[in-house]
């Protein structure tokens, strides 16, 4: 038992069973003992690797399609260039590589990004600060973004955050819970049914399971508010789907699928992003990351960057680029939604 799953049992003893959100945000950020607060979890040394680790292709084509969207609105300035959860930070400093040479962007662009963690702050500060002198800022959440202009980037970040999970059984909704069983951790029920606020509620076949995001909800109307009112776009890349049914709780735990409940503080949790709500009825594109990825040019980006390839490096080259855009790898698993403000055009990557 970890450390963390005896805090649990504790907390559980004293005060009755936990919501799967709440089991969540202790196992990810529990100050001592939570996944995220405690190390970097991101490539070889970690338990996954993101698509900015995989190739610089991936942000110099987001950084590009920021940009080109960033003057098809008229080239606003100033305006914010933000990213929720930026990992190791990676990807904004390939898209501040990127987007150097497009007049004004960085002028106009004030860098913010929101993150909790202190490990991984310190080391996006090293990662990002390396490549150019723009000033970087982090903020605790979205709701402290500026009143302007915004230009986001979100990539696999709506998955980490908790999520409550309901099952219909006997005609009603029950939350599912976190309790404990024979002294470990165990999945249960709640007594009463439960009426969870989710768009999913037509879904109601006997042990069905629905999950509901509501801080990812919370975040996307922050965003929002802000493109309303003073224009923008924001990129949300993840897996998942427009509508997702089922239980897509999931743990890994070095470089390998973990029971959710078994290692509590030291697997990383995640679920599959249901895009609908994020979307919430405002100005958006949906697309897969592939036929995203595919229509900014990553061909021919590929093809330019293997020129200079040789032996093993250019077969990690191309085994890099189909990961990214096959449809069998992240291609398909992997969607895209660009959330824009009223009347303004589809940002590049989108039919």
């Amino acid at each position: 038992m970890t450390p963390l799953a005896r805090l649990l049992a504790e907390r559980i003893r004293e005060t009755g069973p936990i919501t799967v959100a709440d089991y969540m945000a202790e196992c990810l950020l529990h100050p001592v003992h939570g996944y995220y607060t405690t190390r970097d979890p991101f490539g070889a040394a970690g338990d996954f690797t993101t698509a900015p680790e995989i190739s610089q292709m991936f942000g110099e084509l987001v950084g590009l399609a920021l940009a080109q969207a960033w003057l098809d609105r008229g080239a606003p300035a100033p305006f914010t260039l933000a990213e929720l959860g930026p990992g190791r930070g990676t990807l904004m400093a390939d898209i501040l590589r990127a987007t150097r040479s497009v007049p004004g962007f960085h002028a106009a662009a004030r860098v913010l990004l929101v993150e909790a963690s202190p490990v991984l702050r310190r080391k996006q500060q090293e990662t990002i600060s390396r490549g150019h002198d723009l000033g970087l800022r982090w903020i605790e959440g979205a709701g402290d973004l500026p009143e302007q202009p915004l230009f986001l980037v979100a990539n696999e970040f709506f998955d980490a955050l908790p999520i409550h999970q309901y099952q219909f059984i006997n005609g009603g909704w029950h939350e599912r819970l976190i309790g404990l069983q024979e002294g470990a951790l165990a999945f249960g029920l709640a007594e009463g049914p439960t009426l969870p606020y989710t768009m999913a509620m037509h879904h109601r076949e006997d042990g069905a399971i629905i999950e509901e995001n509501r801080i990812g909800r919370f975040i996307m109307r922050q965003v929002h508010h802000r493109l309303h009112h003073h224009g923008g776009v924001a990129l949300v890349i993840d897996y998942g789907d427009w509508r997702s049914h089922g239980d897509t709780l999931q743990a890994l735990r070095a470089h390998a699928f973990d029971d959710p409940l078994a290692h509590p503080g030291e697997a990383d949790l995640t679920a599959h992003v249901d895009f609908e709500p994020l979307a919430e009825h405002q100005p958006h594109f949906y697309t897969t990351q592939g036929a995203f990825l595919t229509r900014l040019g990553i061909d021919a980006r590929a093809e330019r960057l293997a020129r200079n390839l040789t032996g093993a490096a250019l077969e990690s080259h191309r085994a890099a680029h189909r990961r990214l855009t096959h449809p069998e790898e992240m291609g398909s698993l992997f969607k895209v939604l660009a959330v824009t403000s009223d009347g303004a055009p589809p940002p590049p990557g989108f039919a």
